[in-house]
């Protein structure tokens, strides 16, 4: 049997197999994220998978599925940057932007 070794971010290294990670793979990369959840603490831990480490992963007959990125998960862009910076520039009162 196949053993996969990775890191729980409470627990330290853990021991899996592949029935017990999944991978999403990033259509418009060769990367992507495996997921597992921790034998130790049952937490759910999300690793990001570089190209090697997926290739790795399929090989060793981990399950896959490839998922397209959502709209809500495009970066922030320069120009939201620019006008969080201006707001802060104009305001005099700072803590006054932390209450809703």
């Amino acid at each position: 049997m196949t053993t996969i070794k990775t890191t729980c971010e409470r627990c330290g290294d853990v021991e899996l197999e592949p029935a017990d990670l999944a991978l999403e793979l990033d259509p418009t990369q060769e990367s992507g994220v495996y997921l597992f959840t921790c034998p130790g603490c049952v937490s759910v831990q999300r690793r990001p998978a570089n190209p090697r480490v997926v290739n790795v992963l399929l090989a060793t007959g981990v399950s896959y599925e490839v998922v397209t990125p959502s709209p809500s998960d495009n970066p922030i862009t320069e120009a939201e940057i620019e006008a969080f910076a201006s707001r802060l520039n104009s305001e005099e009162d700072l803590f006054r932007l932390l209450i809703p």
